[in-house]
């Protein structure tokens, strides 16, 4: 099957391109190569390329930022996901889009999860950006997944486990602050990617939701983290309210994968499995990577 993966230089979309181009023709196309902004270039790739999969993973993720550039970040991620859904129907392609739990307000009681079907009211530019993106890929494609998922972690690029590893072992002897009134769960790019493989070529279609199973906080996720890279690390949990930013940050992020399981496609696991996972498979290769 060919696959066109966009945003292929990021954390998910180069787990998306190298795990695919096992069983798959992959053409990855990073930002720079493909600017899903820009209707020529789309056009020309899509058409040329004709791929029979479509997997938007580009998008403009700096939280804090979209708010004092809002017009690049809906240009990106409402646009954007636009100018694809269009070019995929022209070809009856398939496109998995990908999407986020900043479309919920976030101020569930914990630890009740958000549903596929529960009313959308994003609080930040992100979010606001990321729903439009998600309405434009609705109402101009039929044959679509929009993924939506949360707390992402992985390999290649910066995350919030690189940054912890990487002030503990800066500093071991400071103790690190970590947020403990945020809930969600900490999601491998490379599982979710094993994830989206299995939507290539199913029939199903529409809003799924694809987190790990379980919920933790920012302080938990850290602290089991650094647990099983073995490091010496000091943890004191805090509040949001200590550390104000731009972003309204939701409380609750937790996620159902219920469409998934309702399908017998769910192939997400616990949380804290992946984390350790994760530390035990890339201890020395992250050690290295966080220190210079």
């Amino acid at each position: 099957m060919k696959v066109l993966v966009t945003g292929s230089g990021g954390q998910l979309g180069r787990d998306c391109s190298e795990l695919l181009a096992e069983r798959h023709t992959v053409l990855a196309c990073p930002s720079a190569r493909l600017d899903i902004t820009r209707r020529d270039q789309v056009r020309a790739t899509v058409r040329d390329f004709r791929p029979r999969v479509v997997i938007n993973c580009a998008a403009y993720t700096a939280v804090d930022r979209c708010e004092s550039d809002q017009e690049r970040c809906l240009a990106v991620n409402g646009d954007g996901p636009a100018i694809l859904a269009r070019e995929c129907a022209a070809i009856s392609c398939r496109m998995i889009h990908i999407s986020t739990d900043y479309v919920f307000n976030g101020e569930r009681p914990v630890p009740r999860p958000w549903n596929e079907d529960d009313p959308v009211q994003p609080l930040s530019a992100y979010g606001r950006s990321k729903l439009a993106g998600e309405e434009a890929v609705r109402d101009l494609l039929q044959d679509h997944v929009i993924v939506r998922t949360a707390w992402l972690y992985g390999l290649h690029g910066p995350n919030f486990l690189k940054t912890m590893l990487r002030l503990a072992l800066s500093d071991p002897g400071r103790t690190l602050r970590v947020v403990d009134d945020q809930y969600g769960a900490l999601t491998w790019s490379r599982r979710l990617a094993e994830q989206i493989a299995l939507l290539l070529d199913s029939e199903l279609t529409g809003t799924v939701h694809a987190t790990a199973a379980g919920h933790c906080t920012w302080y938990a996720g850290a602290k089991r983290f650094l647990e099983a890279m073995q490091v010496p690390f000091s943890l004191q949990p805090c509040q949001s309210s200590e550390y104000p930013t731009p972003a309204h940050r939701p409380r609750n992020s937790i996620l159902a994968n219920t469409r998934l399981q309702a399908a017998g496609l769910d192939r997400m696991v616990a949380w804290d499995e992946d984390v350790v996972r994760f530390a035990h498979r890339y201890r020395d290769r992250l050690i290295a990577e966080v220190s210079g």
